[in-house]
């Protein structure tokens, strides 16, 4: 819904505003209490913060974010400065991807505070509105994830419970054969999945990795540059469709729900039969990296496979993680960046804009004011060059 529809739904006299959008009285009025709230976990405040930078109390803007009232209207120019959205942003009506951060698994749960992922759950409320605008334009991959309720292309196929099983199930479903899976990010967009990388944020170092079933696209988040190793970053790729596949029913955290989204990752990435005759009966480190740029799995991951198909005891794998760790840093031990790799960077979203630029003439601003986000939102999420030139100094 435009702005303009907006106004003209609530019908508020005087709507716009003299520099252009709708009036601070006519965001007032249709005021979204929910935007407020996501605004504010986006901008990573507290609802005591936000009071002091706009000059209430904590309790006024608790009563904003539930409902019971709304802000007067010459506050709403100074909520939209703070929290560095567009005034339209807190106007009802646009579709928004509601998500209970209770469904969404964290790769690192223990070490990413609640605010981190409150944060991290309203921009993958983003995300889906983004690919929602997007999908109204142009018809994205089908879902095709089994068990998946948003829409699986197969609703009658199901998959196994126990972890190796279903990796073993979903790489015949999806027709990945037995060998080393190159590009995965790029299969699993191509199956219907939203992949994203979440902007610079250092206010969110300690957020790996996380996804969520519960939106009409399964979404998973992707951290290209906290550890900047394309292995890791695949494992930890595997490791969420894992969840996805296995825990799209049950609430997140447990223990357990890690060691099997690890026991899909190592199976789907490493079939056991496929990968047994080729691993080392001991511990060589230099057989390990030959087979890591192959599987696209790291030497710690192929270790703990040794171990865990009783090719090595629990001493000799520990006596081979100290020498790997000794070793990093070293030709054949370094870590190399997912920028090397370019099927493992998500395109969909970029690529569906593209696309919708070129059939229908969409642009980032037009995209922008439909979703009531400031243009740059918009180029951060999708990717875009910032179209402002460039000032060089020369020293």
């Amino acid at each position: 819904m435009s702005v303009d529809d907006q106004i003209a739904l609530f019908g508020v006299p005087d709507g716009r505003a003299p520099g252009g959008g709708p009036s601070p009285q006519a965001v007032a009025e249709a005021f979204d209490q929910a935007r407020l709230t996501q605004a504010r976990l986006l901008a990573g405040l507290t609802k005591k913060e936000l009071a002091e930078r706009v000059g209430v109390t904590a309790a006024a803007v608790g009563q904003y974010e539930t409902g019971m009232t709304r802000p007067r209207p010459e506050l709403i120019t100074r909520l939209a400065e703070v929290l560095a959205v567009p005034p339209a942003f807190f106007l009802s009506g646009r579709p928004h991807g509601k998500l209970d951060g209770s469904l969404a698994h964290f790769r690192s749960l223990r070490a990413t505070r609640a605010y981190q992922r409150a944060k991290a759950v309203a921009f993958v409320e983003q995300v889906w509105e983004l690919t929602h605008a997007l999908e109204r334009r142009v018809r994205l991959p089908a879902v095709d994830l089994p068990g998946f309720s948003g829409g699986e292309v197969h609703p009658g196929v199901e998959l196994p419970d126990h972890p190796a099983h279903a990796a073993r199930a979903l790489r015949a479903h999806w027709n990945l054969g037995t060998g080393p899976i190159h590009h995965l990010v790029r299969h699993m967009e191509a199956h219907g999945i939203v992949v994203v990388f979440p902007p610079p944020d250092p206010d969110a170092d300690t957020v790996d990795a996380f996804s969520t079933s519960h939106l009409p696209r399964p979404v998973v988040v992707l951290t290209a540059n906290r550890f900047d190793d394309v292995h890791r970053y695949r494992f930890t790729a595997a490791h969420e469709l894992g969840h996805l596949v296995l825990h799209g029913d049950v609430a997140p955290g447990d223990s357990q729900q890690e060691r099997e989204a690890d026991a899909f990752a190592a199976e789907f990435l490493t079939p056991r039969d496929s990968i047994l005759p080729r691993l080392p009966a001991r511990a060589d480190l230099r057989r390990l990296a030959d087979l890591r740029d192959v599987w696209g799995v790291s030497i710690d991951s192929l270790l703990y496979r040794c171990r865990e198909l009783g090719l090595l005891s629990d001493s000799a794998a520990s006596r081979a993680y100290q020498r790997l760790k000794a070793l990093r840093g070293q030709p054949g031990f370094t870590g190399e960046p997912v920028s090397l790799y370019p099927g493992e960077q998500p395109v969909m979203l970029r690529q569906a804009f593209d696309l919708a630029a070129a059939e229908t003439g969409l642009t980032e601003h037009t995209l922008a004011a439909e979703l009531a986000w400031h243009p740059a939102r918009v180029r951060e999420l999708l990717g875009l060059p910032d179209p402002r030139p460039a000032l060089r100094l020369v020293p």
